[in-house]
């Protein structure tokens, strides 16, 4: 005998600021659904996004509304709304909002996103600090 499936009914998040540069709203992402989770991401007009990469995670974007010009490995790619875009593990990604509205779409990822698996590959080695500070 299999065990009953689950229906969860769960009030949706408030939607949070990201250093990334968007705003996120957690659909689902849960331990106990370690192989997915998903969230709505909106970027404001002009906005974009934060240069990173999933370690491990693959993601699947799913444009809601808007255009955006999203950068993939360095490759620019115009996206639209009910577009589906890959984006493999370990894969730099970032998408700026082209349009004339703010950008929505879904992030799927499998397994789920976790905190972690996030890899800014911004380094600041080359920041030269003033010499002469005062102490």
């Amino acid at each position: 005998m299999s065990p009953p499936n689950s229906i969860k009914k769960k009030k949706l998040d408030k939607e949070f600021w990201t250093d990334e540069g968007c705003f996120i709203t957690e659909l689902l992402n849960d331990a106990k659904s370690p192989n997915l989770s998903i969230a709505l991401a909106r970027v404001e007009f002009e906005v974009t996004t934060q240069l990173h990469s999933l370690r491990g995670v693959e993601e699947t974007y799913i444009i809601k509304k808007g255009i955006g010009l999203l950068e993939i490995d360095g490759k620019k790619t115009k996206v639209k709304e009910n577009d589906t875009i890959l984006i493999k593990a370990n894969q730099s990604q970032r998408i700026t909002n082209i349009g004339k509205c703010d950008l929505e779409f879904y992030c799927i990822c499998t397994p789920r996103f976790y905190p972690e698996c996030y890899i800014n590959p911004v380094s600041y080695t080359h920041l030269t600090l003033p010499t002469n500070r005062e102490v």
